[in-house]
């Protein structure tokens, strides 16, 4: 570690985070990873490339992908990634431990990977394709909060609260999820379907998480232009793509900043008396 930062400058300073699905230029988790290494945090990525290789846009360089957060790292400020797939069922605990053994004690997941492709209508529905979304969207995610949330003991409550816990320490777990509740997702039933899970279950998690000092919000983070919502490559109809962009009232898809912006609050001080519930950040798109 190198000389110590000045706290109300970076307000994430000392914090450890964990952030997952980092491994493209434009995505989200690129995004938040920069904006909270900005901030002072260290940062401990997953990354798994064979699944942007399988996308329309293709997989970054990974190195590339490195060297743009180490490069928004503070002073005082560590930095861990690993490339594993999610699906895998021990994948949760064993990324869990990994950057537990670099950092010493995680304070911060971001769930930010999702299973994309092999999806289509409810005529098109099969086992593998629901189980394929379901088991990297939402039980790796479960899983990755479960492991995350057995490093904190539980605190006192009730009548054994002798005084107010302090929020500015408490473990913070944000979860990402569509629009699946705003509107209809034509053609992307099994991804709706795994996203809808953990915008359902927030609350109850929540609540759970809350006996060990831990806030968790999922956050919709809208339309994000990650690559997908380029004029090519692409994965869907170039008018459907227009159509929504006519309709966005800000006259823009959303990019990477803007999710991360608002991430970065909740996992903040500034955000501590945040808990259990299910964000939208979007532009207004909802509202169409």
């Amino acid at each position: 570690m190198n000389t110590t930062v000045d706290p109300s400058s970076f307000p994430l300073a000392g914090r450890t985070a964990l952030i997952t699905g980092v491994s493209r230029h434009r995505g989200i988790g690129l995004g938040v990873s920069r904006r909270l290494a900005e901030l002072g945090a260290s940062v401990f990525v997953q990354h798994y490339s064979a699944h942007d290789a399988d996308q329309p846009w293709g997989a970054d360089d990974i190195d590339s992908v490195r060297a743009a957060i180490r490069s928004a790292l503070t002073p005082s400020a560590d930095f861990g990634d690993w490339g594993l797939d999610l699906a895998e069922p021990t994948a949760p605990r064993r990324l869990i431990e990994a950057a537990v053994d670099a950092f010493g004690h995680l304070d911060i997941l971001i769930c930010n990977h999702a299973q994309s492709g092999g999806d289509g209508s409810i005529f098109d529905m099969t086992a593998e394709s629901l189980d394929a979304h379901w088991a990297v969207n939402a039980r790796s995610t479960l899983l990755l909060t479960r492991y995350f949330a057995e490093q904190f003991g539980p605190i006192p409550s009730g009548p054994h609260l002798t005084e107010p816990i302090d929020e500015r320490s408490t473990g913070r777990v944000i979860w990402m999820t569509s629009g699946q509740h705003e509107g209809p997702m034509p053609g992307e039933v099994a991804y709706a379907t795994s996203k809808a899970a953990l915008a359902g279950i927030t609350p109850t998690v929540a609540a759970e998480l809350l006996a060990r000092g831990i806030l968790l919000n999922t956050v919709n983070p809208g339309p994000v232009n990650t690559g997908y919502l380029d004029e090519e490559p692409t994965d869907r109809p170039a008018e459907v793509k227009q159509e929504v962009l006519r309709s966005m009232p800000l006259g823009r898809f959303g990019l990477p900043s803007d999710p991360a912006r608002l991430i970065a609050w909740l996992v903040s001080e500034e955000g501590r008396w945040m808990v259990g519930q299910v964000l939208t950040s979007d532009g207004g798109f909802s509202l169409r």
